[in-house]
Order: C-alpha cells, then sequence, then structure tokens
C-alpha cells in the first residue's frame, strides 16, 4: 500500500509565536484586576492548557471562588490585556518558513490552539496564514481543550488524516500530554520556555529549539512517502 506523507499539527503560542510572555503579562493583569496575587511563574508554568481549566486551576490553589461570572471577567480581561500587547508578538525563527516548506513538499499541516479566535486572529495574520484555506482548530471550536486531545483530534479529522500518522508539534507539557491521549507523535519546540526533559518526560519523542531547528532536521520526523 502506498504510504501517506507525515500530517503536522501544530500548536500556535510558542510553537510557531513568539507570544507565551505576552500571553503570561496577559493573565497576570487580568488576575491582578480581580485582587488575585499570583507569582508570574506559575503562570507561566500554566500557559498552553485551556484558559478555563487554567482559571479554574489558579483559583482552586488560591481557595478562591471560580464563579462563572469571574471566569468570564478573567477570560475577558485576559483577551484585552492580550491585545494591547500583540503588536510585539512576531514569528518564532524559521516559522514561515516551515510552513511553506510543508506546503511545497505535500505534507498536510493544520493549527490547533487553545486559544479562542479572538486572540488568535493577530497572530494567525502575522504568520500569513489564512483560517479559510487552512485548517485552524481554536477553543472556540471544541468542547475541551489542552491537555485534553480534542484540538488536535478535530484538526486531524479537518486534514482527513489519521491522527496515528501525524505528529502533534507543540512547546508545552500539555501539548504533549494532549498528544498521548490522541495516540498522536509528540514533538517538542523549546520556544515556549520548558526544559527539554520536561517536554520528553511528558511524551515528546524529539525536542528541537524552534521551528528553524525542526526544518533543519526535518528528515529525523517526517516519514518519506
Amino acid at each position: 500500500m502506498p504510504r501517506t506523507r507525515t500530517a503536522f499539527l501544530f500548536d500556535l503560542d510558542g510553537t510557531l509565536i513568539d507570544s507565551v510572555y505576552q500571553h503570561v503579562l496577559a493573565w497576570k493583569t487580568s488576575l491582578d484586576a480581580e485582587g488575585i496575587n499570583i507569582p508570574v511563574w506559575k503562570i507561566h508554568r500554566k500557559i498552553g492548557m485551556s484558559g478555563g481549566l487554567f482559571a479554574n486551576i489558579l483559583l482552586r490553589e488560591t481557595g478562591l471562588d471560580n464563579t462563572p461570572e469571574r471566569l468570564e471577567r478573567l477570560r475577558n480581561n485576559h483577551a484585552a490585556a492580550y491585545k494591547r500587547l500583540s503588536d510585539s508578538v512576531r514569528p518564532l525563527p524559521g516559522a514561515r518558513e516551515l510552513l511553506d516548506y510543508l506546503t511545497e513538499q505535500g505534507n498536510p499541516w493544520a493549527i490547533a490552539t487553545s486559544g479562542r479566535m479572538e486572540t488568535a486572529g493577530h497572530n494567525l495574520a502575522a504568520l500569513g496564514v489564512d483560517p479559510a484555506r487552512v485548517p485552524v482548530v481554536t477553543r472556540d471550536q471544541v468542547k475541551y481543550a489542552k491537555p485534553d486531545p480534542d484540538l488536535f483530534l478535530t484538526a486531524a479529522e479537518r486534514l482527513g488524516v489519521d491522527i496515528r500518522d501525524s505528529l502533534v508539534l507543540g512547546d508545552s507539557i500539555w501539548d504533549m500530554i494532549a498528544a498521548k491521549r490522541a495516540r498522536g507523535l509528540g514533538v517538542g519546540l523549546l520556544s515556549g520556555g520548558y526544559g527539554e526533559e520536561e517536554l520528553s518526560k511528558a511524551g515528546a519523542f524529539r525536542v528541537y529549539a524552534d521551528p528553524a531547528d525542526l526544518l533543519l532536521h526535518i528528515d529525523e520526523v517526517a516519514a518519506r512517502a
């Protein structure tokens, strides 16, 4: 039987876009507005998972009530704060080149992000990605976001590929856990601030510095058709 080309399912923030720390600061601003004092490093450790789950966990850790109204305010204030910081957001080194290469080689690819379109839209535009032409799955479109597998399973479905023939590429342990739950192969990138050992322990079978480094070693992960 003919072999299929490897499909690539990308996280967005910290994987293709250098935006993790802007999200950290935006969440810090949002939490401060609610009078919730949480150290920045603790916020960073949760970046990459579902925003709702993120807020629930932080509120539980602080012993504060996580009412629907408070969670909605946190989400809205985060989105507003991130928008104010978004002008400083840029694609990571090699991100555009990697996507162009995969397109030229005929490898299907999609983007699956725990962010909602209200924050992801600017990042997609910076990458030159048109959601009308490329499958983009956001938090708005699935029941559960990372570390649940729904985002990546939906991305594979929209590409018409088997998740078992796909690579899940992300910068956080939440991406790698979601990849394992989806039964896809996880590839980690260091460009979101997690360490190589952390990503490997969470399930990454290869770890690279950033998209440029991945492109340089693309033959190590993409099966030849």
